[in-house]
């Protein structure tokens, strides 16, 4: 049985949230950042790009570009909050709702055609509902698999909506460069474009056997998707497998070299991994910490825990510890703290005193923050100056563990 598979993908997100809290910036060429002090552009909105403004682009750039250009420091609360309701939104139409980013999705509305009409009809209808709750746009991809539905969305920008049918795929794919589809890095590409392979049809040709002896089982894959096969489920959030890291990272304000300041982050970083792993009721018992300098070099060490632990002071002495064995060469751009080796645990309370107390004010600290907002009650320390949480990345996934970097 074919499937029909759509993917959402939202226009220009965090600009556009932006857009529709402040009336005043609608219609006009904006750009987002990380923070008043951060000098690169997160994302623009389509007044902006019109002039060039792009994501990565320094702000001195985008103003030479455009001076007109407003800017607007990301708010990650604001992002998450309107994610989370599109994709219950989403739900409407399907059970099978897979969120991809914090501004993408892939529904399997196979089974909802009967109730709704066409495929067609469904995406209109989610653009409709999309557009008259949140006041914004999307590019929606109809295809019979995943890889060709994503695929699909990029095709129109924004607000678009383009179909790709079983029988056109060979045609379509025929002339697009393979970096357009989902899964193809910079490095793979340029490793393909040795073998002359430039485009979906050059792979769709490529003899198999020549491109598993030299990428091994991805080989296949590759050959597959040059064809457009793609077989992948698309997957409802209480599916998803079950996670084996829980991590978080920020790029910081501005680069620091203060050991004060570096802590005042890794303590912050150790409450948000410490939280969401409590909240999914999992330990960790290796902690990594990554550490990338100003010139983007990045270094990553690991350390194993005397036992399991979900512990935000633990995690952070843990971190600690790592740095301790670094020796900073340059200021410090961006962190990262993880915890890996999970496993599910019990939720009875510990059996000595000291560590019953320290989980019941662990949970109640929990209980504020779930209710009245992130770090609503927090450690001192933090208090000092707001370490700001940094960026959330566009690969945020607004359910569940998923919420958080996952392998």
């Amino acid at each position: 049985m074919t499937r029909t598979i759509l993917h959402i993908d939202m226009n220009a997100f965090f600009a556009s949230v932006e857009q529709q809290a402040n009336p005043a910036l609608r219609g006009k060429p904006i750009a987002v950042i990380g923070s008043a002090t951060r000098t690169v552009i997160l994302t623009a909105s389509y007044e902006a790009r019109a002039f060039g403004v792009r994501t990565g682009m320094m702000v001195h750039e985008a103003k030479q570009a455009c001076p007109e250009l407003v800017l607007a420091p990301a708010d990650n609360r604001k992002y998450t909050h309107t994610s989370r309701l599109i994709m219950a939104m989403l739900r409407e139409f399907t059970p099978l709702v897979e969120p991809f980013s914090i501004d993408e999705a892939f529904l399997d509305v196979t089974g909802s055609i009967g109730l709704f009409g066409s495929p067609s009809r469904i995406a209109y209808l989610i653009k409709a509902q999309i557009r008259h709750r949140f006041g914004l746009t999307c590019s929606i991809g109809i295809a019979p698999n995943k890889l060709l539905a994503k695929l699909a969305s990029e095709m129109q920008k924004p607000d678009g909506l383009t179909v790709i049918r079983p029988e056109e795929v060979s045609r379509i794919l025929d002339a697009v460069p393979i970096r357009d589809l989902c899964g193809i890095g910079k490095k793979t590409e340029r490793q393909l474009a040795l073998y002359g392979i430039r485009t979906c049809g050059d792979l769709g040709r490529f003899p198999v056997g020549v491109l598993t002896r030299r990428f091994g089982v991805v080989g296949e894959r590759l050959h597959r998707m040059g064809v457009g096969i793609d077989d992948s489920p698309v997957i409802p959030e209480e599916e998803a497998a079950e996670v084996k890291s829980v991590g978080h990272s920020m790029t910081l304000e501005r680069d620091v070299e203060k050991r004060e300041d570096i802590l005042r982050y890794l303590l912050q970083l150790s409450e948000m991994v410490g939280r969401r792993a409590r909240k999914y009721v999992v330990q960790g018992k290796t902690v990594t910490l990554t550490v990338r300098y100003a010139d983007f070099t990045t270094i990553s060490r690991q350390a194993a825990h005397t036992g399991y632990t979900n512990l935000s002071d633990e995690i952070y002495g843990a971190a600690v510890e790592i740095l301790d064995g670094i020796t900073l060469l340059q200021p410090v751009r961006l962190l990262g703290v993880r915890i890996t080796n999970l496993r599910h645990y019990g939720e009875q309370l510990p059996l000595f005193v000291e560590d019953r107390k320290k989980a019941l004010a662990t949970a109640a600290m929990d209980s504020v923050n779930n209710r009245y907002g992130n770090f609503t009650v927090t450690y001192g320390s933090l208090l000092k100056e707001d370490a700001g949480a940094g960026v959330i990345s566009p690969a945020w996934r607004p359910e569940g563990v998923r919420c958080v970097e996952v392998k």
